[in-house]
C-alpha cells in the first residue's frame, strides 16, 4: 500500500506513488498542460530526425565535410535508438520527471552546440549529444500518457502522440529548406531552444513524480553496455548496406557481431535483478505481437517518407520545400486515422478489427504506389498516399495503448520504450533493405529503358556504370549535369540524345521507387497475420487498477491482470 498522496498543486509536483499503483489524480487543466508539453517535446525530437535532411547539403558545403555527410544522420539515430530503452527503464526506477528533464536538457545542449559547429566532425559529435537527449523523449513521452490517463482515457490522447511522428516526418524537410534558405542552416538547430525551454518549464512545475521503490534501484550496467554495442553493430551494418555489399565486414560482419552480442545480452538480462529490458514482458503474447507488428509497420512508413520526396524532386522537378508539401496527403491520412483510432478505442474499448482493417489498408495503399510511373498524375499519387497514411496512423496510436494496458504499472516505461525502440530499428532495417531493392532495380532498369528509347549501348553502359548512376539521380537540371560531366569532344554528340536519356532515367527512377514499396506490403501482411492472433481484452474504465480515491490514495495492483490480461 502506498502512502497517501495529495492532489497536485500548481506550485509543486505531487509525492511519489508505488510502481503498481496509478498516478495521482491531478487538476484537469494541469494535466492538459503536461500533455501539450509532452506533445511539443516529442515533436522536437521526431523533427530533428528529418529537418536536417534538406539543410545538410548547405551545411556540408559551409563546413567542408562531404565525407561525413551520412554520419550526421547516423550519429543522431544511433544515440536516440540505443538510449531509448535505457531511459525507459530508468524512468521506471527514478521517475518520469527527472528523466524527462534530463533528456530535454541534453537535447537542448546538443541543439545549441550543433548550431555553433564550426567543423563537420563537431556537428557529428553534437548531433550524437542531441540523440542522447531525444532517446529520453520518445519512450518517456508515451509512458507519461500511461501515467496520467487510465486505459479507457488513453485512446483520446495517444492518437495525437502517434500523429506527431508522421507530422515530423512529412513537414521536417520543408521546415529545413525554409530555414536554410531564409535565415541560415544554424536555425535548424536553434529553433529548438525557445520551444524546449517551454517544455522544461511545464514539466518542472507540473509533471508528477512517479517512481519505483528505493529498494529496487539497482542498474544493470553490464546489460546496458552490451545492449548498446549490439544495437550499434546491427544499425551500422544495415546503414552501410546502402553503399556496400552484404559480404563486407562493415555490413554482414557488423550485423553478425550485433546478433552475437544480442544473444549475450539476452543471457545477461535473464539473470539480472533489474534488467534494462525486462524479458518477461515479451512472454505476454499481446506485448510480443504488438511490438513485432510495430516493427513491421515501420518498414512501409519510413520507405514512403524517404523515397517519395526524392521522386518528386528528381522526376517532377520539385524543390525540397515543395516535395514536403507534396506528401501532405500522407500526413493528413496519418493524423486523421491516428486520432480517430484513439477515439474509437476510447469509446468502444475494442481494437482488433480496427488494427486488422488499417493494416490491410496500408498494404493496399503501398500496392497502389507500386504502380508509380513517370507520367502518373500527381492527384492520383496523392490519393494513394492518403490511403497509405490512413493505414499507418492507427498503428502509431493503438499499439501503444495495447502494450501499456498489458503490463504492470512498474514496467510501463520499459514496455513503452521497447515499442518505440523496435519502431526505430524497424525503420532503419526496412530502409536498408528497401534501399537495396531500389538500387538493384535502378541499375537494371537504366540500360533497359535507354535501349527502349534508342540510346546506343555504349552511351547507356557508360551512364549506368560505377558511381555515375548515383550522380544522375540528383536534384536539378539533369540534362545540364550530363553534359557538364561528359568529355568536351563527346558532349556535342551527346546533346541530341539528352531528352531521351533524361526520360529513360526518370522512367527507371520511377520503377525503382515503385519497387521499394513491395517490402512494406509484405511486412504489412505479416503484421495482419500477427494481429489476427491477438486475444482482444477490451479496455474498461474500471479496469485501471487501484484508481485513486478522492484524496489521491492508491492500491498497489497489477493493471495487466484487469485491464488487458496476457493473451
Amino acid at each position: 500500500m502506498s502512502e497517501p498522496t495529495t492532489s497536485m498543486s500548481r506550485a509543486a509536483p505531487p509525492a511519489a506513488v508505488t510502481p503498481d499503483g496509478p498516478p495521482v489524480r491531478i487538476d484537469p487543466r494541469a494535466r492538459l498542460q503536461i500533455y501539450g508539453a509532452i506533445l511539443l517535446g516529442l515533436f522536437l525530437a521526431a523533427l530533428d530526425q528529418t529537418v536536417v535532411g534538406t539543410a545538410l547539403p548547405r551545411i556540408a558545403t559551409d563546413l567542408r565535410g562531404n565525407e561525413l555527410f551520412t554520419a550526421v544522420f547516423t550519429a543522431y539515430l544511433l544515440a536516440a535508438t540505443v538510449s531509448g530503452p535505457i531511459y525507459g527503464k530508468l524512468s521506471d526506477l527514478y521517475g518520469r520527471r527527472p528523466m524527462m528533464l534530463f533528456g530535454v536538457s541534453v537535447f537542448l545542449i546538443g541543439s545549441l552546440l550543433s548550431g555553433l559547429s564550426a567543423e563537420m566532425w563537431q556537428l557529428v559529435l553534437f548531433r550524437g549529444i542531441q540523440g542522447l537527449g531525444a532517446g529520453a523523449l520518445f519512450p518517456i513521452a508515451l509512458a507519461v500518457v500511461g501515467d496520467l490517463f487510465s486505459p479507457a482515457e488513453r485512446g483520446k490522447y495517444s492518437g495525437l502522440l502517434g500523429a506527431v511522428f508522421g507530422l515530423a516526418a512529412v513537414i521536417g524537410p520543408a521546415i529545413g529548406g525554409i530555414l536554410t534558405d531564409t535565415i541560415g542552416w544554424q536555425w535548424v538547430f536553434f529553433v529548438n531552444l525557445p520551444l524546449g525551454v517551454v517544455v522544461l518549464a511545464i514539466i518542472w512545475r507540473l509533471l508528477p513524480r512517479v517512481k519505483g521503490p528505493e529498494g529496487s534501484r539497482s542498474i544493470d550496467y553490464l546489460g546496458a553496455l552490451v545492449f548498446s554495442l549490439a544495437v550499434i553493430s546491427v544499425l551500422v551494418g544495415f546503414t552501410n548496406k546502402q553503399d556496400q555489399d552484404w559480404t563486407s565486414p562493415w555490413v554482414g560482419g557488423a550485423i553478425l557481431l550485433g546478433l552475437a552480442l544480442a544473444a549475450l545480452f539476452i543471457y545477461i538480462e535473464a539473470r539480472a535483478d533489474e534488467p534494462i529490458v525486462p524479458l518477461d514482458i515479451f512472454r505476454n503474447r499481446t506485448v510480443a505481437i504488438s511490438v513485432a507488428s510495430m516493427f513491421l509497420v515501420a518498414f512501409g512508413f519510413f520507405a514512403t517518407v524517404v523515397f517519395l520526396p526524392r521522386w518528386f524532386q528528381v522526376v517532377q522537378g520539385s524543390s525540397a520545400t515543395e516535395s514536403g508539401y507534396q506528401i501532405l496527403p500522407l500526413l493528413g491520412g496519418l493524423i486523421l486515422s491516428a486520432t480517430g483510432a484513439g477515439q474509437i478505442v476510447a469509446r468502444t474499448g475494442r481494437y482488433k478489427l480496427l488494427m486488422l482493417g488499417s493494416l490491410v489498408l496500408l498494404a493496399v495503399g503501398l500496392y497502389l504506389l507500386t504502380n508509380l510511373r513517370t507520367d502518373t498524375p500527381v492527384p492520383l499519387i496523392w490519393l494513394w498516399m492518403l490511403l497509405a497514411g490512413l493505414g499507418i496512423g492507427p498503428s502509431f496510436a493503438v499499439f501503444t495503448l495495447i502494450v501499456q494496458a498489458s503490463v504492470p504499472f512498474r514496467q510501463l516505461g520499459a514496455a513503452t520504450s521497447s515499442l518505440t525502440f523496435f519502431q526505430q530499428v524497424g525503420g532503419t532495417i526496412g530502409l536498408a533493405i528497401a534501399g537495396t531493392i531500389f538500387g538493384t532495380t535502378l541499375q537494371q532498369q537504366v540500360p533497359a529503358q535507354m535501349a527502349a528509347r534508342g540510346i546506343p549501348p555504349e552511351v547507356s553502359g557508360g551512364l549506368a556504370g560505377g558511381n555515375a548512376l548515383r550522380d544522375l539521380t540528383v536534384v536539378g537540371d539533369l540534362g545540364a549535369a550530363i553534359l557538364a560531366s561528359a568529355p568536351p569532344q563527346f558532349a556535342e554528340a551527346l546533346r541530341p540524345l539528352i531528352p531521351a536519356i533524361v526520360g529513360a532515367i526518370h522512367d527507371s527512377l520511377s520503377l525503382a521507387t515503385a519497387s521499394a514499396f513491395w517490402l512494406g506490403i509484405g511486412a504489412a501482411l505479416v503484421a495482419v497475420a500477427l494481429v489476427a492472433l491477438l486475444r482482444e481484452v477490451p479496455f474498461r474504465e474500471a479496469a485501471w487498477a487501484g484508481a485513486p480515491g478522492e484524496h489521491g490514495e492508491s492500491e498497489p495492483s497489477e493493471p495487466s491482470e484487469r485491464a488487458a490480461s496476457p493473451a
